[in-house]
């Protein structure tokens, strides 16, 4: 039964709706700054251990994976690990002012302080129980054992310094921890660099010099001759290793004014020159020895001329010219550009490795035997990969005509739309394994849902971009 002159409640609701002021609606800003909130109180809350992260976990959490399984109390350094999150929250603290992010970021970089290694970087992860089976030799004390080895693959060092820079400054340079470590790292990376402006993979202490000379072809047996046992001493451009260290010495230069960081940067770029290689492959090897020949690094590593390591080359080459203003720097890219076209495959990407000399595409066998037949791939390892040339001629056209090249495009509405749909009501965002090959190969079953560090990351800095571009237009 109703009574006179009572609404119904949700006919309140609807004339409350259309008297409000339009106002009072939640924009699509506001909407995005509680959406970010929301996914980084659980991530932070939920996914971090001791304030670092993996790469995935299961969405209760039980499971976590790095390159391989986590220990309970492990955390990854390498990418996509606690750096990457790390500089997320720094991007949406920016963003949005909100001293939440800020803390979130500050945890993080405790963790990378936390492992920091004596001989001043970082290894693949951080375990914080100290009989863990990946513990080194940590500074802190509590780590074990006579293992040390900072190491520069996959960018881990150096995205850990990048990031407990970017940290320290956000910080004031008021953190004395914090600030201690990336002193300590920016000079261990610098006493590891080559004379000749190279990098090793992993340095333990300062490297042994050897005198620069210009890279050139074995004259011996490559397949079976010169396998160098510590081939992780040795020059190398594995897995972009150039263009991480060049944007770490740079992000130096720029916080901390330190012009031994810019110096070596742009020594980085003559190392470059020096170990590209002659015609008739004039791109770049993964690996040298101290004559500068392509040498052998794992089984699978032959020495050859790297299609992937050649691209990174040209781009870090492309910012050193950037840099310094000298063009001698873009003057190895339009042979090597010439060279990436006429090494590609007929479905338009390039053999990662091609043979010394007859440019042939160079593979392994599943029982690791050198060919030149793409039918029996190790399923582990990235054989072929996308080309970038057309890309790089674009970066190189606009160097010459000194004009910058165009920034990627903003994120649009529909894509801040179509990331706040897929947050669930838990405030995480799941990814669905679809069996194929992704970092770290965690055992997921096909359709199974994860969380992963890199999806929270660069939802979090899509959003936090947008949030940033409607605050300044205001």
């Amino acid at each position: 039964m109703n009574t006179p002159g009572l609404l119904r409640p949700h006919l309140v609701a609807t004339v409350l709706a259309t008297l409000l002021p339009a106002a009072t609606a939640q924009t699509l800003p506001d909407q995005t700054a509680a959406a970010m909130r929301r996914a980084a109180t659980f991530f932070r809350s939920k996914a971090a251990v001791h304030g670092g992260y993996v790469y995935y976990s299961s969405p209760d959490l039980q499971r976590r994976f790095g390159e391989g399984k986590a220990g309970p109390q492990e955390i990854w350094v390498q990418a996509p690990g606690t750096p990457t999150v790390g500089l997320a929250y720094l991007r949406a603290h920016a963003a949005t002012g909100d001293a939440f992010y800020l803390d979130a970021a500050r945890e993080a970089a405790e963790a990378l302080v936390y492992g920091q290694l004596v001989s001043g970087g970082w290894q693949a992860s951080i375990d914080f129980d100290p009989g863990g089976p990946r513990v080194q030799q940590y500074r802190n004390g509590k780590g074990k054992g006579d293992r040390a080895n900072s190491t520069l693959d996959d960018g881990i060092s150096q995205n850990a310094l990048r990031f407990l820079m970017h940290a320290d400054r956000a910080l004031a340079f008021q953190h004395r921890e914090i600030h201690e470590a990336v002193e300590v790292a920016r000079r261990a990376l610098l006493a590891a660099q080559f004379p000749s402006g190279g990098f090793p993979q992993v340095w333990t202490k300062p490297v042994a010099p050897h005198t620069p000379v210009p890279a050139s072809f074995p004259d011996y047996d490559w397949r079976t001759e010169n396998r160098i046992k510590d081939y992780w001493d040795l020059p190398t451009l594995n897995d972009d290793l150039t263009s991480h260290v060049l944007r770490t010495l740079l992000d130096a230069a720029e916080i901390y004014r330190d012009e031994k960081c810019r110096a070596a940067a742009v020594k980085l770029g003559d190392f470059l020159l020096l170990a590209q290689m002659p015609e008739p492959q004039p791109g770049w090897a993964q690996q040298y020895d101290t004559k500068m020949r392509p040498v052998w690094a794992r089984k699978f590593e032959p020495p050859a001329v790297a299609s992937r390591e050649s691209m990174d080359a040209l781009d870090t080459l492309l910012r050193v010219a950037a840099v310094t203003g000298d063009a001698k720097y873009l003057a190895p890219l339009p042979r090597a550009l010439a060279w990436l076209k006429r090494s590609r495959l007929p479905d338009g990407r390039l053999a990662r490795y091609y043979e010394l000399k007859t440019n042939r595409p160079l593979y392994m066998t599943r029982e690791y035997q050198l060919t030149n037949d793409d039918s029996s791939l190790p399923e582990h390892y990235g054989w072929k990969v996308e080309s970038r040339i057309e890309s790089i001629e674009a970066a190189l056209a606009a160097a010459k005509a000194r004009r910058a090249v165009p920034a990627a495009p903003p994120a649009t509405e529909a894509d801040v739309r179509r990331i706040l749909a897929a947050l669930d009501a838990e405030g995480r965002w799941l990814s669905t394994f679809d069996g194929g090959m992704i970092v770290g190969q965690p055992k997921f079953k096909p359709g199974e849902a994860y969380l992963a560090s890199a999806v929270f990351a660069e939802h979090l800095e899509t959003l936090a971009t947008y949030v940033a571009g409607s605050r300044a237009k205001k």
